[in-house]
C-alpha cells in the first residue's frame, strides 16, 4: 500500500477539538488513506457513506440526541462523500458542539459543494486537507528512486491515480473510464451544468492549451458561449480538482502581462484522456507541454502534501520574454524553466533577474527533475 504524505499531517490533528475535512477528486485514495491511518488504532471507528440512501435518511433533520444515538460507542466518525448529505454543514456543527471527545472526519470529491455547505457553520471548527493523485516523492518512498525514474514516460502519458499505478497494464482503459465516469460525475449533476457537450468542449480547449495563456473570450467564441459562463465552468473544474490556475507574476516591469493566466491539469493522464492521445513521447508534438504540466502539478502536490504556503506564478512580457514557473516564499523568489531535452541551453530574462533579483534560477530537465520534486 502506498503511504500518503498527508497521513502524518492528518494524524497530528486527530482529537484536537476540530472537524477534519479531506477534499480530493474521486478515486485519488481518500478512503484508502483514512483506512491506512486508522488501521492500527484502538479507537472505535464508524464509517458512514454519504451516497447511501439509509445514511441520508438517518442524518436527515437530526437532533443532537439522535446524533449521539447514531455514534454511540464510537470514537471516530468518518462521513465519506459528505457533500451528498443535506444540511451537512449543520450536522457537522452539531457533532462538533454537542458530542465531546468525538473525532469527526468528512471527505468530499467536490470542494465546490462541500466547502459551500460547511464554510459558515464550521467557521473556526475545522482543519482542511487536500489529497491529489499520488506524487513522485510518495512513489519513490513506496518503491525506490531508480524504479520511479524508469516510469517517467508512463507518468507523463497515463498520470498517477492509484488505480493506474496498481493496474499498469490497463492504464489506458482505466484512465478513460476515470475521466469520463468519475471525475465529471459530480459536475454534470450540478444545476450549473446545462449542456455537458459544451462543457466537454471547454475542458478539451483547456487540455490543448496547457503551457499557454488562456482567454475566456477566445474559448467562448470557440464554443459559442458567453465568456462569463466559460469562466464559471472553468471555476467548477478547479473546484472538482481537475485543473488549477497559474496567474501571471507582475509588480514592476512596464510591459509585463498583468492579468494573464494559465491552466494546468492535476493529472497528465486525465489531460491525455480528454484529448484522446496516448501516443508514446517519441511520436508526439506536445511532449514539452506534458513535461511542463507534469512538473508544475507535481510541485503543487509537494507543497500541498507538506502543508507549505507559496505563491505560484508564470511571468511574461508583451515582447514574449517568459519564465515557466515562479515560486515566492517569504519574499524570496525562485525561478524555473522546464526543458525536455537535457542539452537545451536556456537563459533567464535579464529584465526579470535585474528587476526582481531572484534567489535562484534553474532549468529543470529529465536529468535533474527529482531535485525539483523532492
Amino acid at each position: 500500500m502506498i503511504t500518503r504524505e498527508l497521513e502524518k499531517a492528518i494524524k497530528n490533528k486527530l482529537f484536537k477539538g476540530k472537524v477534519i475535512i479531506l477534499y480530493g477528486p474521486r478515486q485519488c485514495g481518500k478512503t484508502t488513506l483514512l483506512n491506512n491511518l486508522l488501521k492500527n488504532t484502538n479507537k472505535k471507528v464508524l464509517l458512514l457513506d454519504g451516497e447511501e440512501y439509509v445514511v441520508k435518511e438517518q442524518l436527515n433533520k437530526p437532533s443532537s440526541d439522535k446524533l449521539k444515538l447514531i455514534t454511540r460507542n464510537s470514537d471516530i466518525v468518518i462521513i465519506d462523500e459528505a457533500q451528498k448529505i443535506k444540511d451537512i454543514g449543520v450536522i457537522l456543527k452539531l457533532f462538533h458542539d454537542k458530542i465531546k471527545n468525538l473525532q469527526v472526519i468528512a471527505t468530499g470529491s467536490s470542494s465546490f459543494e462541500l466547502s459551500n455547505k460547511t464554510s459558515e457553520p464550521l467557521t473556526g471548527r475545522k482543519y482542511e486537507f487536500n489529497l491529489l493523485p499520488v506524487s513522485f516523492a510518495e512513489m519513490v518512498n513506496h518503491t525506490d528512486f531508480i524504479q520511479e525514474r524508469g516510469k517517467l514516460e508512463s507518468r507523463l502519458i497515463y498520470g498517477s491515480y492509484p488505480e493506474i499505478i496498481i493496474k499498469e497494464k490497463e492504464s489506458e482503459e482505466l484512465i478513460k473510464l476515470l475521466a469520463k465516469s468519475y471525475l465529471f460525475k459530480d459536475l454534470f449533476m450540478l444545476d450549473n451544468i446545462n449542456n455537458p457537450e459544451i462543457f466537454e468542449k471547454i475542458v478539451r480547449a483547456l487540455a490543448l492549451q496547457i503551457g499557454s495563456e488562456v482567454s475566456y473570450k477566445e474559448i467562448a467564441n470557440t464554443v459559442s458561449l458567453n465568456h462569463l459562463t466559460v469562466e464559471k465552468y472553468i471555476n467548477l473544474l478547479e473546484k472538482a480538482y481537475i485543473v488549477f490556475k497559474l496567474p501571471a507574476y507582475s509588480k514592476n516591469v512596464r510591459n509585463e502581462i498583468r492579468k494573464g493566466k494559465k491552466y494546468y491539469f492535476y493529472d497528465n493522464g486525465i489531460r491525455n484522456a480528454i484529448i484522446g492521445n496516448f501516443n508514446l513521447l517519441e511520436s508526439r508534438t506536445d511532449t514539452g507541454a506534458l513535461w511542463e504540466n507534469f512538473l508544475i502539478s507535481e510541485r503543487v502536490k509537494h507543497l500541498t502534501f507538506n502543508c507549505l504556503d507559496a505563491g505560484k506564478y508564470f511571468w511574461r512580457t508583451t515582447q514574449q520574454q517568459e519564465i515557466d514557473y515562479i515560486e515566492e516564499t517569504a519574499g524570496e523568489i525562485n525561478c524555473y524553466e522546464f526543458k525536455w531535452h537535457n542539452k537545451t541551453k536556456n537563459k533567464f530574462s535579464k529584465t526579470f533577474t535585474e528587476t526582481y533579483k531572484p534567489k535562484s534560477t534553474k532549468t529543470i530537465t529529465p536529468g535533474n527533475y527529482y531535485e525539483f520534486l523532492e
